[in-house]
């Protein structure tokens, strides 16, 4: 059975001239233990398409499923078993933190909603201090605030947030794009590192071709909310189909001897 099964989706916003077609009659599906890209420019919708799959937007037309049940129409409160089994890693940590908060409690907040069940006070300590161990950060540091971090620290804040309740697919929406190159590759390898270590399914948000390249094993390519190419991503890199996607691989910096 697939973790999502997306078919013919949709996401428009406003209403008449100012209609916007985000989202346009998508499909694809992501099975347990892929490491999936989608890639495009800015404005192609494919942060839009993610935050439909994690049901943080509802859905204009169509259907999408997690582990074989509709996510599609269900008000939060019916959603725990999505809650509990996806997670989401957003673009630029400072603004994803709530900078009233404690990192401690931060990393445990997931751990308290109403939708998840057996995360005690207990529970919670214990987790707290495995997941920052495991995103490299010091638990000496969970009663700091976040303003205190810097850009990498704040993202392995967010990083052990959404691990905590031990989600089996982690999304990444541009994770890595507001960090400086070194600080870059250290949360990308920290996310293929947890990644591999905890067994997880990856959907990987980027419009770097050469991120999705040396880290997915399948890749769909947005333009204009739709989809236009998909396919293994060595062959996406080196052969790709679509005029589009060729264009994305040229702009793609490449050593030369």
């Amino acid at each position: 059975m697939s973790d999502f099964d997306v078919r013919g989706v949709s996401r428009v916003f406003g209403k008449g001239p100012s209609r916007v077609v985000a989202v346009d009659d998508v499909s694809l599906k992501v099975e347990p233990g892929q490491r999936v890209g989608i890639v495009g420019e800015s404005g192609s919708g494919k942060s839009t398409l993610v935050r439909l799959m994690a049901g943080l937007l509802p859905v204009t037309s169509g259907i999408i499923e997690f582990d074989g049940r509709p996510i599609t129409g269900l008000k939060e409160r019916d959603l725990g078993f999505l809650r509990s089994q996806v997670a989401m890693v957003f673009q630029d940590p400072r603004s994803s933190l709530d900078p009233r908060m404690r990192v401690g409690r931060t990393i445990t907040e997931p751990l308290r909603s109403p939708l998840l069940q057996g995360w005690d006070g207990a529970a919670r300590a214990a987790r707290l201090e495995e997941i920052m161990a495991k995103v490299g950060l010091d638990p000496a540091i969970a009663d700091r605030y976040p303003h205190e971090f810097s850009g990498g620290q704040r993202q392995r804040i967010a990083i052990a947030r959404a691990l905590a309740p031990r989600p089996r697919v982690l999304i990444a929406d541009e994770a890595t794009s507001a960090l400086d190159v070194f600080t870059r590759d250290q949360i990308l390898n920290l996310i293929v590192d947890r990644v591999r270590d905890d067994g997880l399914t990856l959907i990987l948000v980027s419009h770097d071709l050469a991120i999705v390249r040396h880290v997915c094993d399948v890749v769909f390519v947005m333009r204009s909310g739709r989809i236009v190419e998909a396919g293994p991503a060595a062959q996406i890199y080196d052969d790709p189909a679509d005029p589009y996607t060729r264009q994305l691989v040229a702009a793609v910096p490449r050593l030369r001897l």
